[in-house]
């Protein structure tokens, strides 16, 4: 008998943990993007293929995409997961000017030579 309680008592605990574990809800996630568009130093399409591949890793961005002629980069992405100042920071990162604030020198040298900004567009 004293089996058989304790059998009880362990299949209602269980049963009564699994359906506080459905009641949960999850964290609301906000569904709100904003969009970032930045002048940059960018000259060619192999700027525009590294600049936006940099961009897909960075956290929060949705999209990037770069037009060459104009050297407007805008970026897609969500407030909650980062900002704008870390989405420059990227850029500048990748050896790219982001609006006034200038490419970083090591990040700069290491382009290619076509995609130096003293470069002519291609």
């Amino acid at each position: 008998m004293k089996l058989f309680s304790s059998f009880l008592l362990a299949c209602t605990l269980l049963f009564s943990s699994a359906s506080f574990a459905q009641q949960t809800t999850p964290k609301a996630k906000g569904n709100g993007t904003e969009t970032l568009q930045l002048k940059t130093s960018a000259v060619c399409d192999m700027c525009k293929a590294r600049l936006e591949k940099s961009l897909a890793y960075e956290k929060g961005v949705q999209a990037a995409t770069l037009d060459v002629p104009s050297k407007i980069l805008t970026v897609t992405y969500r407030p909650d997961k980062t900002t704008p100042a870390a989405l420059r920071t990227a850029v500048q990162k990748t050896g790219y000017d982001a609006g006034d604030q200038t490419a970083e020198a090591r990040a700069y040298d290491r382009l290619p030579d076509c995609c130096k900004k003293t470069n002519s567009t291609h």
